[in-house]
């Protein structure tokens, strides 16, 4: 069953598509959202447009995870890269920056304002997958890993790095850091109600009312974070991003927005969320905020939807190598399945501000895949159930995922 993914403006009433050479206009009861073909958006011609907090972290995380498996860094440069502690990047703009990657690790209004403890948990996961890499696999990197030994693993010309679990740290790391930073910043924070319309935020909006400095409202400049987490990686062009899909550098959300996007079961979902971003930025421009707020659940839906079919089709893909006894591949597959379901926690299902599935069931399927030697002992009948269920609570069959 192909998923048609479509753009609907207003209260159900106006479905848009986009034009090639002219902006959009809507006129929705009086307000009028001049939609533009691409991400520009200008006041007094100048753009408005700013996520520059949101570049310096995704090429912190960037230069992070490139060191993951370089065996010549330490715990030290891993732990203050993620923390931007010490002037650890070799970019020096990053090290001048005030941002850091870990500060906004499960930091989201809706999901862990008041949730300290479970914030704190989730950080110190992250802190403990870089303990983990440059300890015992780094100890055991020369030694052939096997069921509850660390070291090194063949898959084919490659050599991979793995806990006693047979987890790649690195693909755990990366993958949980799509939903842990990305989706989470993304779903649960910018584009949440609190945050958007935090204090006065509606009425200096209606009145342009700038930030001090700036040439935008903070609603815009709140949208326009959101924005910069899925495209804001430097290879990305700011205006048109779909320019690059498939192409870029990126190698967190954007890329894997491409790559579901690319299996026909899931075609039109890029082209959506772009559609979304733009259209809700223009309906903030016209002080619509019903619109807006439409274009936020279609958001919501579709990267979430991104983390589900990733993890279905990691850990089918990884059921698959196993029975083939390609245990490199197989566990190379089932650490990004185990990244992508570890993101699983933040994702939003719209009209619920909450995940599709609940943080227990989610701990669950972590317990099942690491339960004993992990991928060593893990079943085809309990990877099979894990991506039953996923598939499931998001609305699509394993088979459309597993492609």
């Amino acid at each position: 069953m192909k998923k048609t993914f479509l753009l609907l403006l207003t209260t159900g009433s106006i479905f848009l598509s986009s034009c090639s050479n002219d902006d959009d206009v809507i006129d929705d009861g009086g307000k009028t959202i001049d939609i533009p073909n691409n991400y520009s958006f200008e006041r007094d011609g100048e753009s408005t447009i700013d996520y520059n907090g949101q570049t310096t972290r995704l090429q912190m995380s960037a230069e992070l995870l490139s060191n993951f498996t370089n065996f010549d860094a330490s715990e030290d440069i891993l732990a203050n890269m993620f923390a931007n502690e010490n002037s650890p990047f070799e970019n020096a703009s990053l090290n001048e920056s005030s941002k850091s990657v870990r500060s906004k690790v499960a930091a989201s209004n809706l999901y862990f304002s008041t949730n300290t403890v479970e914030a704190s948990e989730i950080k110190n996961d992250f802190d403990s997958y870089i303990t983990e890499q440059f300890t015992t696999v780094k100890n055991n990197k020369e030694v052939v890993a096997e069921a509850g030994v660390a070291g090194q693993i063949d898959q084919g010309s490659r050599v991979r790095y793995v806990n006693e679990k047979g987890l790649e740290l690195n693909q755990a790391f990366a993958k949980g850091l799509i939903g842990g930073l990305l989706a989470d910043q993304i779903l649960n924070n910018y584009l949440s109600q609190p945050v958007l319309d935090e204090a006065d935020n509606r009425m200096n909006n209606d009145d342009e009312v700038l930030e001090e400095g700036a040439v935008y409202t903070t609603m815009e400049h709140k949208w326009d974070e959101a924005y910069g987490y899925l495209y804001g990686d430097p290879s990305i062009p700011t205006a048109d991003p779909m320019s690059v899909l498939g192409e870029s550098d990126d190698h967190l959300l954007f890329s894997y927005l491409g790559q579901v996007d690319a299996d026909e079961d899931f075609a039109g979902l890029a082209d959506s969320t772009f559609e979304a971003f733009k259209t809700g930025r223009a309906a903030i421009v016209a002080g619509d905020y019903q619109t807006r707020d439409e274009q936020v659940a279609i958001i919501r839906e579709n990267i979430s939807t991104v983390i589900a079919v990733r993890a279905v089709h990691y850990l089918q893909g990884g059921k698959s190598a196993l029975a083939e006894n390609s245990m490199g591949a197989a566990f190379h597959e089932l650490s990004e399945g185990f990244g992508f379901v570890y993101s699983l926690r933040f994702t939003n299902k719209p009209g619920t501000n909450m995940p599709y599935l609940s943080k227990e069931k989610i701990d669950m399927f972590k317990e099942q895949l690491l339960d004993g030697n992990g991928f060593w002992e893990v079943t085809p009948e309990t990877l099979d159930s894990i991506s039953e269920e996923i598939a499931t609570a998001f609305g699509f069959s394993v088979s459309e995922a597993a492609e």
